[in-house]
């Protein structure tokens, strides 16, 4: 069975639900709209005990504005529709090992807390491939927290992915009741951008041994160099193949998908690999064509409340980038049960999909 159905075949139970325009902090209304919130990296959390969605997003905090912070904050929702005004959830502080940037937040609930993956870039410059743009320090942190809308807390003033590389978009991975992170050794340092993995220790405070390779963008038949497309870093071309944000899905019949990003055959995509041993260590089989070829990438999945499974990603690629999520056919199977595949309907305000939008996953 075809994980991903053709590209010619039409797409079936798939809506839409955009954030678009700039991320709104110091508003005087009780709640904003989607369609007011600008997005990039998304990640949405719901907590079944509260039945409330939250959706984490990075962004400069504070003031003065020569004195600037930088943030990750949450929004939050009842019905995906109107959030909250945004708090912060994590602060970087002053003495932290890295404070120029702050990407990629994901929120994960494991066993009774609440873990906060977050990548983090500092100004420590690190040795420099010839031929390459100026390497830095980048790394993901793991934060821990007893609620959602935190604050998280560091274990150690540190990132959890090796400090002599540029790593990112770590994502949590449990397997066999040990716990993993996956995270995207940066095109950058290696020029093959490639997806890795390291054990974590039991509370996630700390890596465990040295990482292991799953595989290299080139590996995709689907992703392209992106100088190729013509897409500039810092102002030049480089020959690169790019790995961004993982996301681990198990379909209903047990197999193991990994969608993740790249440059695809005209713009950035979003790709699957599939797991032939249906574990992480793969070998991890790439699909031949990408499942969202339209400028759009770092996707997540998430089940709604009424039972719908979601994928949410940014599109464009670009500085005018929102979340955008849609409806698939199929549920993930959650640990003890098995979900069924359900046709989703749409509703008021929903488009309907193009034939060139993701197809369902099986």
């Amino acid at each position: 069975m075809h994980v991903i159905q053709s590209m010619t075949r039409p797409v079936r139970a798939v809506a839409w639900l955009m954030f678009a325009g700039l991320a709104v902090l110091h508003v005087s209304a009780a709640s904003v709209h989607r369609s007011q919130i600008r997005i990039r990296d998304p990640f949405v959390l719901p907590d079944p005990e509260t039945r409330t969605y939250y959706i984490y997003n990075t962004t400069d905090w504070g003031s003065p504005e020569e004195q600037e912070r930088k943030a990750v904050i949450v929004y939050r929702s009842k019905d995906l529709e109107n959030w909250e005004t945004p708090k912060p959830v994590f602060e970087v502080p002053e003495n932290h090992w890295a404070r120029e940037t702050v990407w990629a937040p994901e929120v994960h609930r494991y066993n009774g807390k609440y873990y906060l993956f977050v990548t983090l870039t500092s100004k420590d410059l690190l040795p420099t491939p010839p031929g390459r743009p100026q390497n830095r320090k980048r790394g993901t942190e793991i934060l821990v927290a007893d609620h959602p809308e935190g604050p998280f807390r560091s274990f150690a003033n540190r990132p959890h992915t090796p400090e002599d590389w540029m790593a990112l978009d770590g994502t949590l991975f449990v397997e066999d009741g040990v716990p993993y992170m996956v995270f995207c050794h940066e095109w950058i340092q290696i020029t093959d951008g490639s997806m890795d993995f390291v054990r974590l220790t039991d509370d996630l405070s700390s890596a465990v041994g040295t990482p292991t390779k799953l595989f290299h963008a080139s590996e995709a038949p689907w992703t392209r160099c992106r100088a190729d497309l013509g897409e500039l870093f810092e102002g030049k071309r480089y020959h690169a193949s790019i790995t961004d944000g993982p996301w681990f899905h198990r379909t209903s019949n047990g197999t193991l998908l990994m969608l993740w990003s790249s440059y695809g055959p005209a713009k950035y995509a979003t790709g699957v690999a599939i797991s032939k041993s249906g574990r992480l260590a793969g070998p991890w089989e790439q699909q031949e064509e990408p499942l969202w070829l339209d400028d759009g990438g770092h996707p997540m999945l998430f089940n709604t409340f009424d039972g719908r499974l979601v994928m949410v990603l940014h599109q464009p690629n670009r500085r005018v980038e929102r979340a955008v999520s849609s409806r698939w056919k199929t549920s993930a199977r959650r640990s003890g049960s098995s979900a069924k595949s359900r046709t989703s309907t749409r509703r008021a305000g929903e488009r309907e999909p193009t034939s060139g939008e993701p197809k369902d996953l099986a």
